[in-house]
């Protein structure tokens, strides 16, 4: 399949909305697989394990009110979150779909102090970073949360697992996504520079291609914050909120927060504006985790045309130095994040420099 008429055949899809021949998933991934003459069909057996886990746990979460998996498992995580009881089942449906795979040699979770060696006769030559439910706060609310991943090669595939091996730039990522559980369970992968989007279709139990080179706007109207801290922001940040609040046009933005990183961004991209969780008095390097939360979603922004950043520096070119290092995070359009940066650019240096 070339090139072509792989993509001829996508937008001619998307625009007639015919889906007598659906581009499932699998199927799209094998026919980018074509174009590489170099293809082993081990990202694509990755990708199709990742898949299979954001099936199970969609179906959990959409059963969670009938089978009891509401509420607190009774621990808290290694970064010292309460775990909920579909936190520990999607971080063990994630953790047995990559090692099922073969195509692992490290997986890093958010629910996991350390990292996982994969057992030696299962090794790979992939590294996985992934936060298994994330916005479970919200789980009993039955607000969308996600699921979110980051796909690294090793750095040889020859020499033993090292550290050189786990901590990796995000500028060094082979493919990112996340799987949004709302009223449509959808995945959104970044693949060879281009954002798509994939619907669970129940009926048939497949992710169905249903948009193609995913781009987020160059400007929207809706920022959304955690307004909640606001008495511990950064002064930059109080000002650039209250100029979306009482702008001098009169036309202030909109106010949207969720609470779940994956519906917040999920929004941002599609319509355009702003998402911040920035580093502030109490959480001088942030918050939000860079190698399984902000390095990927970063990732697909970037790809998306957008902007990621923590404020100061650009979230894919830090180098990280812990597998639950933190970072402020600021993302969005492209012409709102500089706003941002604006504000920050001649206030005191980065609190992850101090």
């Amino acid at each position: 399949v070339s090139t072509q008429s792989t993509w001829g055949i996508l937008i001619e899809m998307e625009h007639t909305g015919d889906n007598s021949n659906p581009m499932t998933l699998n199927r799209h991934i094998l026919s980018l697989q074509q174009q590489h003459k170099e293809a082993t069909g081990d990202f694509t057996l990755l990708i199709t394990s990742i898949a299979t886990a954001c099936k199970f746990i969609s179906s959990k979460v959409r059963r969670a009110g009938l089978f009891n998996l509401y509420g607190l498992a009774g621990g808290s995580n290694t970064t010292g979150d309460e775990q909920k009881k579909l936190d520990v089942i999607a971080n063990e449906v994630f953790i047995s779909a990559l090692k099922g795979s073969s195509k692992c040699a490290i997986l890093l979770s958010e629910e996991e102090e350390h990292p996982i060696t994969v057992e030696t006769e299962l090794q790979g030559k992939y590294v996985v970073a992934f936060d298994p439910l994330d916005g479970s706060s919200n789980i009993d609310a039955n607000v969308s949360i996600g699921s979110i991943f980051g796909i690294w090669r090793k750095n040889d595939e020859g020499h033993e697992i090292s550290d050189q091996d786990i901590m990796q730039k995000g500028t060094r990522q082979v493919a990112a996504g996340y799987c949004l559980y709302g009223s449509s369970t959808e995945m959104v992968i970044c693949l060879e520079g281009h954002v798509f989007i994939y619907t669970l279709d129940p009926s048939i139990g497949e992710f169905l291609l249903t948009k193609t080179n995913l781009k987020i706007p160059s400007k929207g109207k809706i920022y959304s914050i955690n307004e909640g801290n606001a008495s511990i922001w950064e002064d930059p940040i109080t000002e650039y909120i209250k100029n979306k609040k009482f702008p001098a046009d009169n036309k202030p933005y909109s106010l949207r927060y969720i609470g779940s990183m994956v519906a917040d961004v999920h929004r941002t991209i599609l319509y355009g504006g702003i998402f911040l969780y920035p580093s502030d008095k109490k959480s001088a390097k942030g918050k939000l985790r860079l190698l399984y939360e902000a390095a990927p979603i970063a990732f697909i922004i970037e790809a998306a045309g957008g902007k990621a950043t923590t404020g100061r520096e650009r979230i894919l070119d830090i180098q990280p130095k812990s597998i639950h290092e933190r970072c402020g995070v600021v993302l969005g359009s492209v012409e709102d994040v500089d706003e941002v940066i604006s504000c920050l650019l001649y206030t005191s240096p980065s609190p992850r420099d101090s």
